[in-house]
């Protein structure tokens, strides 16, 4: 969904870095070969995310929901020298492609996987994170959120994906749409909680800054 007129939008991509070779032919597999391949992030959020971790240079960083590996890469372009990035996604089956472009992209050693429920492993991580990329099941956000908050160094940041939901978000709430019911609740949590500051972002289907104070 086009936040933007489709021309204007075109015209920001245009005038924006392109993605990464690497990262074109991981999203072309994922294309071809996963059900769900509208889950990436894309090249133009993906270049978001890389320059948001460079300005950062985070040591550590929690990513929840990896997907094809796609955000993770785009991610770890920022990280400090000896800088780490976890993680997470409860599907194994994506674990081969993922290793696939983590090699590639020269990462690798500083990419650790997990293979799991995400509000299950968060506590029993020991170690507190400068960024966080919140890009999975909707319904669990707010757990996320409640998860990682105590996790975070001051001054972290935390990245919460899809939080405009294809506009759901400004339309009448179906009772039965959980999804869109948590998001609504979520973006009010990020506006409201006083250890975080946030904009809410317009970009593709909607990307919230959360800065911790």
């Amino acid at each position: 969904m086009h936040f933007l007129p489709e021309k204007i939008d075109s015209y920001v991509v245009n005038h924006s870095q392109q993605e990464p070779t690497i990262l074109q032919e991981l999203s072309r597999e994922t294309w071809q070969k996963e059900l769900n391949p509208r889950m990436l992030s894309g090249a133009f959020q993906g270049r978001v995310l890389s320059i948001i971790s460079k300005l950062i240079q985070p040591k550590t960083i929690l990513e929840i929901g990896t997907y094809t590996g796609y955000s993770a890469i785009c991610l770890a372009e920022g990280l400090s020298t000896k800088g780490k990035i976890i993680t997470i996604d409860k599907n194994e089956e994506l674990e081969t492609l993922q290793n696939k472009y983590f090699e590639k992209s020269g990462y690798r050693n500083q990419i650790q996987q997990i293979v799991g429920d995400a509000t299950e492993i968060i506590p029993t991580i020991n170690q507190k994170f400068d960024l966080v990329f919140i890009d999975a099941d909707k319904s669990n956000y707010i757990n996320y959120f409640h998860l990682i908050i105590d996790k975070m160094n001051s001054g972290g940041i935390i990245l919460s994906d899809n939080v405009l939901w294809s506009g759901k978000v400004i339309e009448e709430l179906d009772l039965k749409d959980v999804d869109t019911k948590v998001l609504l609740e979520y973006n009010k949590l990020l506006n409201s909680d006083d250890r975080v500051e946030t904009v809410l972002l317009p970009i593709r289907d909607g990307l919230t800054l959360s800065r911790v104070k």
